[in-house]
């Protein structure tokens, strides 16, 4: 065992994640397995919650796998039984699962904004009421990460509910992590910006058409607008949001509690600020010289 993975002291704990068979989900499980970590994991995907057991199995550590949507009330319930009859407490919850779909608020229905807020917001509630007193049995306290996102802390036209729900997780995980703080238990929230997973896609054909699109734009291309909106030049990927829920579940984050972590190169400082192309820099709009090159002679 190396210094780092002593300090971190996560050999021999036990996780439950939500949407942990699959895309991040899969990655945060793998990460945690190979920190010798006891894995919980349900995930709607099936095919994705069989495919994990051997992966998982192969760091040495048990795992539970189960098939359960979060928009399920009773089949999220069903798995926790499972999670009590398999560990006699859990140190770490992730609630990963979520998704969006893209929209005039307006012409959204009472069903979808109920499924919104249920798939990302509500469940949680659920998640986290059912952990609390498994982590209590511990002793010792435990460590809950909820996923959030940049679209929770600006206004994100065409995605109202969506954000109006990830805002709701973040401040329900300041508002616990006071709660809960003196029972040494920890809550934080990570915040992705451009997330590397499958789209909810509930808003019919105009969400898988423009995934189609996206699925077609070159790597130059995409390199080109990854370089104009993200500082850093470079999506984080699956690999480096499991890395810093590796890092908030660890000792390594003992004294982090109630805290937004965003994991997204950058955009989140730069509030709107672009790199525009043609070496024209910085702003929160084009210079004239930038709207002259990019939509022909103006003016």
């Amino acid at each position: 065992m190396s210094l780092l993975q002593a300090h971190a002291g996560l050999a021999g704990k036990n996780a439950v994640l939500i949407g942990g068979a699959t895309g991040i989900g899969r990655a945060i499980a793998l990460k945690l397995a190979e920190a010798g970590v006891n894995i919980a994991s349900c995930d709607k995907d099936a095919q994705g919650a069989a495919d994990i057991v051997a992966e998982v199995e192969a760091h040495g550590v048990s795992i539970l796998s189960a098939v359960a949507n979060v928009l399920n009330v009773a089949a999220l319930d069903s798995f926790f039984d499972q999670v009590e009859a398999r560990f006699d407490h859990v140190d770490i919850l992730v609630n990963i699962a979520g998704g969006t779909g893209r929209g005039p608020f307006v012409e959204a229905t009472r069903e979808y904004d109920a499924e919104m807020i249920r798939l990302n917001y509500s469940y949680v509630l659920d998640s986290t009421r059912r952990i609390v007193p498994l982590i209590r049995k511990s002793g010792h306290g435990g460590t809950i990460v909820n996923f959030t996102t940049i679209e929770a802390h600006r206004g994100a036209a065409g995605y109202s509910v969506y954000a109006g729900a990830k805002a709701a997780v973040t401040n329900f995980t300041r508002s616990v992590a006071v709660e809960l703080g003196k029972e040494a238990i920890r809550i934080n929230v990570i915040a992705p910006d451009t997330s590397p997973s499958v789209g909810y896609g509930k808003r019919g054909g105009d969400e898988a058409a423009r995934m189609a699109r996206f699925a077609s734009i070159t790597p130059e291309q995409r390199a080109q607008s990854t370089a104009m909106y993200i500082p850093m030049q470079e999506a984080p990927g699956v690999d480096d949001l499991a890395n810093t829920v590796l890092f908030l579940v660890s000792d390594l984050a003992k004294c982090i509690t109630g805290q937004v972590i965003h994991v997204d190169g950058g955009t989140s400082a730069s509030l709107g600020f672009i790199d525009w192309p043609f070496g024209d820099g910085h702003g929160p709009s084009p210079q004239p010289e930038s709207i002259d090159r990019l939509f022909g002679g103006v003016g």
